[in-house]
C-alpha cells in the first residue's frame, strides 16, 4: 500500500537556487510540451506520446543550456504529468490541459536518486538536504515531491510502498442500509 509523509526541509542558499532554477524549467518544459501537442495536434491530426516528448529533451538541452542544469529525471516527470493531463482529459476527469503560470505554489517530483537518511533528504543535484523527520516510514521509497509555499517554506512529500496489498472488498452477504432519526430509532432497508 502507497503511503505519503511530508517532511519540512531547510535547503542551503545553493540549493534554494537550483530549487528556484528546477521550478522554472518544469514550468517551462510543461508550456513548451503541451504547446508543440497542440501545434502537431493542429498540423497532423495526433499528439505526441510521452516518449515523444521525452526523446526532444537531449536536442533542448543542447539549444537552452540552462535546461542542462537542472535535474532530468524531473524533466521526465513532467512529461508523464502531461500525458497523464491528456488522458484525464479525453476520459472526462478533467478539464483540458492549461499552460503553467509562475504561481504561489510550486513543485517537482524526483522519482529517482533520492534517500532518507536519519535528518537529510538526497536528491539528484541538490546532494543532502537537511530535513526534519517527525517519524521513519516502513518501507521502499517511491518518489519525492519537492514543494515550496508562497511563505517560502520548504517541503518533501514523500511516497512510500510498505509492500503491504490493499485489503479486499467483502461482497459477501447482504448489505443493509440503516437510518438513525429523531421519531424512530434507527430504520433498516431490509
Amino acid at each position: 500500500m502507497l503511503k505519503a509523509y511530508r517532511y519540512r526541509i531547510y535547503p542551503t542558499d545553493e540549493q534554494k537556487v537550483l530549487l528556484a532554477k528546477t521550478f522554472g524549467c518544469c514550468r517551462w518544459f510543461y508550456n513548451f510540451a503541451l504547446n508543440l501537442t497542440n501545434e502537431t495536434y493542429k498540423a497532423t491530426g495526433k499528439g505526441l506520446s510521452r516518449n515523444e516528448i521525452i526523446n526532444k529533451l537531449p536536442e533542448l538541452k543542447k539549444e537552452k543550456e540552462w535546461l542542462a542544469e537542472v535535474p532530468s529525471q524531473a524533466l521526465q516527470q513532467v512529461a508523464l504529468d502531461l500525458s497523464s493531463a491528456f488522458l484525464n482529459f479525453f476520459e472526462k476527469r478533467a478539464k483540458f490541459p492549461k499552460f503553467k503560470k509562475k504561481g504561489n505554489k510550486q513543485s517537482v517530483r524526483f522519482p529517482q536518486g533520492i534517500k532518507l537518511d536519519d535528518d537529510y533528504l538526497t536528491l539528484p543535484k541538490l546532494k543532502k538536504v537537511y530535513c526534519k523527520v517527525s517519524r521513519l516510514p516502513l518501507g521502499k521509497l517511491k518518489s519525492v515531491t519537492v514543494s515550496m509555499t508562497s511563505s517560502g517554506k520548504y517541503f518533501a512529500s514523500c511516497l512510500y510502498d510498505d509492500g503491504v496489498d490493499l485489503p479486499k472488498q467483502n461482497s459477501e452477504g447482504k448489505a443493509v442500509g440503516i437510518d438513525l432519526g429523531i421519531k424512530d430509532f434507527a430504520i433498516t432497508s431490509d
